[in-house]
């Protein structure tokens, strides 16, 4: 359940990132997609979702505020999208069942 609340959070906060916020929102932004996404990608690991690891800890080092990465505010706009939607599409997943990740990871 806790799993369920982090995305929704996150997603929610990449939404609000589409309006014009204050600079400091996206610092905090970016410090809580860094410790949401480790926790997605512990909780991944542990479920033996390699594959889905994976993609939270690049989502993680994307979003980290200690070395940010220019993309320029429209494609940030995009980032932010893309990612909360799935984020958000994650969830009608079933996260336990890691023999999809053999697959891509042999």
């Amino acid at each position: 359940m806790h799993i369920r609340i982090i995305k929704i959070t996150l997603a929610l906060f990449f939404f609000l990132c589409l309006l014009d916020m204050p600079y400091g929102y996206y610092e905090i932004i970016r410090a809580m997609a860094l410790l949401g996404f480790g926790i997605l990608a512990y909780e991944a690991y542990q479920n033996q979702s390699y594959l889905a690891m994976i993609i939270y800890a690049f989502l993680g080092l994307l979003f980290q505020p200690f070395l940010k990465v220019g993309l320029g505010r429209e494609l940030w706009n995009i980032v932010d999208v893309v990612v909360g939607l799935g984020l958000l599409i994650s969830m009608f997943f079933d996260s336990n069942n890691s023999k999809k990740d053999e697959y891509f990871l042999g």
